[in-house]
């Protein structure tokens, strides 16, 4: 495994160890050089709440490819709006150790705006 991954992932074990404490439901991100993907774990990570992903048609309508930061927005857009039908507006986000820019942050942004707090 390389340096660089090796410290993501030593800094998402860090974030969700805090976020574990919070006791929140988890939106969890995962970004790769083709695509974007995002799940709402319950409070103790056991179940998957809902998902959405470049990958799912209703997601890659209208989009020229799944690794830029509109795509992102709108899996962001998307993922907040099957949290708030399964009646969940109160997150924490773990950005699994990936720096808070770019991707990540356009995907934040839009669930913000879609009606998240975190």
């Amino acid at each position: 495994m390389s340096i660089k991954n090796t410290a993501r992932l030593r800094r998402a074990k860090s974030t969700r160890a805090h976020i574990r404490v919070l006791n929140v439901p988890r939106l969890s991100v995962l970004r790769t050089g083709q695509h974007v993907y995002a799940q709402l774990f319950t409070a103790d990570g056991s179940k998957v709440i809902a998902s959405a992903n470049t990958l799912q048609a209703d997601v890659k309508d209208g989009l020229k490819n799944g690794k830029n930061t509109e795509a992102a927005a709108k899996v962001g857009k998307v993922i907040a709006e099957r949290a708030k039908a399964a009646g969940i507006e109160k997150i924490a986000f773990d950005r699994s150790g990936y720096r808070y820019h770019g991707r990540i942050k356009a995907l934040a942004e839009a669930a913000r705006e879609g009606g998240l707090q975190f």
